[in-house]
C-alpha cells in the first residue's frame, strides 16, 4: 500500500487532481457546469508537465532512464501524454491559444529559451510567481475562455484571489525545501527566513479571503467556506516540525484544493 500511496505522489497524481479541483470550483464560482473534456486535459497535461519537470529537466534524461521506478513513472507519463491530446483535439480552438502559451510557459519553466541562458526556475525569486501564474492560467483563464465569460470586475477578483491562494501553497513547500534549494533560486524562506516567511503566509491568507468582499457578486455559503479554507492554511503556518516532513506537505497540503471541492459540492448537495 506503501508503495502504491508512493507512486500516487511521485507521478504526479495528487497534485493533478489538486489543479483539476481548483478548475472545478472555478466552475462552481462561475456559476457554469463542469467542461469534462477541459477536465480531462487539464488532469493528465498536468501530469506530464510536472513529470518532466522533476524528472527530466533535460530532454534526453526524459527519454533515456536507467532506474526502474522512474521507467514505470515514464511509461506512465506517455500515456498521460496521449490522452492529454485526446482530450485537447476535442476542445474548442479559441482555447488552443492560451494552452499553447501556458505549455510554452511551463516548459520555460525547466529548460532554457537559449543554450547558455537560465530557465524560469532558476531566474532568483521568481520561481514561486511563476508556477502561481501558471496555475492561474489552468485553473481560472481556461474555463472563463471555456465558458465564453466576459472579463468583468469580479473575474478580475478571482483571478488575484487565485494567484495568491497558489503562492500560499507553495510557501510550505519552499520551507520544507530550504536545506535543499540552491541559494540562487532565492525563495522567500531563503530571503526572509522560517518565521518571516510564515507571518507572510498568514497575511496572504488573510488578504486572500478578504479580497472576496470586493466582489460584486458574494454568496454567504462562499464566504463561509473561503473561512473555513484560510483558517486550516493559518493552521498549517502555525505548526512546526510537520512542515518539514514529507507526507505533510505533498499529500495533505496539496489536499487543501481538493477539500475545497468538496466542500462546494457538499454544500451543494446537501445544504442547498
Amino acid at each position: 500500500m506503501k508503495s502504491i500511496f508512493d507512486f500516487y505522489l511521485d507521478a504526479s497524481i495528487h497534485v493533478a487532481l489538486a489543479v483539476i479541483s481548483l478548475t472545478g470550483v472555478t466552475f462552481y464560482l462561475l456559476g457554469t457546469t463542469f467542461d469534462p473534456l477541459l477536465l480531462g486535459f487539464i488532469f493528465f497535461g498536468v501530469i506530464v508537465c510536472y513529470n518532466f519537470v522533476k524528472y527530466g529537466v533535460e530532454a534526453y534524461k526524459y527519454l533515456i532512464v536507467s532506474n526502474a521506478y522512474h521507467k514505470v513513472i515514464q511509461i506512465f507519463s506517455f500515456l498521460a501524454f496521449g490522452f492529454a491530446l485526446y482530450f485537447l483535439v476535442q476542445l474548442d480552438r479559441k482555447i488552443w491559444a492560451a494552452i499553447a502559451i501556458l505549455t510554452l510557459l511551463s516548459a520555460l519553466y525547466a529548460i532554457p529559451l537559449l543554450p547558455k541562458a537560465k530557465n524560469l526556475r532558476n531566474l532568483g525569486g521568481f520561481k514561486i510567481y511563476i508556477v502561481a501564474l501558471v496555475w492561474v492560467g489552468f485553473t481560472v483563464l481556461l474555463p472563463v475562455i471555456d465558458t465564453q465569460t466576459p472579463l468583468k470586475w469580479d473575474i478580475w477578483i478571482l483571478f488575484l484571489q487565485r494567484f495568491i491562494f497558489v503562492v500560499v501553497l507553495i510557501l510550505p513547500f519552499e520551507i520544507r525545501d530550504l536545506q535543499w534549494d540552491d541559494k540562487d533560486l532565492r525563495t522567500l524562506p531563503q530571503v526572509y527566513g522560517i518565521k518571516k516567511t510564515k507571518r507572510i503566509g498568514i497575511v496572504l491568507t488573510v488578504i486572500f479571503f478578504f479580497l472576496t468582499f470586493l466582489r460584486d457578486g458574494i454568496y454567504e455559503y462562499e464566504v463561509f467556506l473561503r473561512c473555513i479554507l484560510s483558517g486550516i492554511m493559518i493552521l498549517v503556518f502555525m505548526s512546526n516540525k510537520k512542515i518539514q516532513s514529507r507526507y505533510f506537505v505533498t499529500f495533505w497540503v496539496e489536499a487543501i484544493p481538493i477539500l475545497w471541492l468538496g466542500m462546494f459540492w457538499a454544500v451543494e448537495h446537501y445544504l442547498l
